[in-house]
């Protein structure tokens, strides 16, 4: 008794031919465009940014009395190292170097000036004027110039700032940057030179107007001296001499 074998050729469905077809000529399309080889067509898969900011709201002005002594521009490079008590940096840990550029400024405030602290000699030849020491104003960072250097995180800090708001954690970082570069200033001799060009100011402005003289002179007036006892009453009168 003869057996015949009877062969099945299964064919693939017309709907899964254009699925595949339709995959490969994407994923081709998709290589093209991003390797640039499609002259005068648009890439389909190109990112685009908008920007839906709202209007910008005016919260306050405020009038300035301050004159711009001195500027001074700092870099500092801040290295924050967080790490579990009893696990490897490998699980939980965090380690950022961060470079911070900022600027803090250097002014004295006009506005502090008193109504005695200007004086004109008679032939209003010489003027003399006491100001405020200089101040230093709080740092300012610059955000184009400011960057993180390197990051190493571990398993669980990866996956925390996976759904944080804040994964670099920059403003702890800005914050840090911009006290060390606060402190710095402090150092510097920017108070110093603020108020150097804010006596050149004043001297060439008033020797412009016709004054031979200009003293500028920074610090709290001095204070007064108090009367003596015998000089607030009136002189003793002397005592009549007997006859002799």
């Amino acid at each position: 008794m003869e057996t015949q074998q009877v062969g099945v050729v299964r064919t693939t469905p017309w709907w899964a031919r254009i699925v595949v077809g339709v995959v490969v000529l994407g994923l081709l399309f998709f290589l093209l465009g991003r390797a640039d080889l499609l002259p005068g067509i648009p890439n389909p898969f190109a990112e685009k940014t908008d920007v839906r900011s709202g209007p910008v709201v005016l919260k306050s002005i405020q009038d300035m009395n301050r004159f711009e002594g001195a500027s001074g521009n700092f870099e500092v490079v801040v290295d924050l190292d967080k790490d579990a008590k009893f696990l490897p940096d490998a699980v939980r840990g965090k380690r950022t170097l961060y470079v911070g550029a900022g600027s803090v400024d250097a002014y004295v405030d006009f506005g502090k000036v008193g109504s005695g602290a200007v004086q004109v000699s008679g032939d209003r030849r010489s003027a003399t004027i006491r100001l405020p020491h200089a101040a230093l104003e709080r740092a300012s960072l610059d955000p184009k110039n400011s960057y993180v250097v390197s990051q190493q995180r571990g398993f669980f800090d990866r996956v925390g700032d996976f759904f944080s708001g804040n994964p670099g954690n920059t403003q702890q970082l800005n914050v840090l940057a911009a006290q060390k570069i606060q402190d710095a200033a402090k150092q510097t001799n920017l108070a110093g030179r603020a108020e150097t060009n804010t006596r050149g100011m004043l001297t060439r402005m008033l020797t412009s107007l016709g004054f031979d003289k200009v003293t500028v002179v920074f610090g709290p007036a001095p204070n007064a001296p108090s009367p003596s006892p015998s000089s607030s009453g009136s002189a003793p009168k002397p005592s009549p001499s007997k006859a002799s």
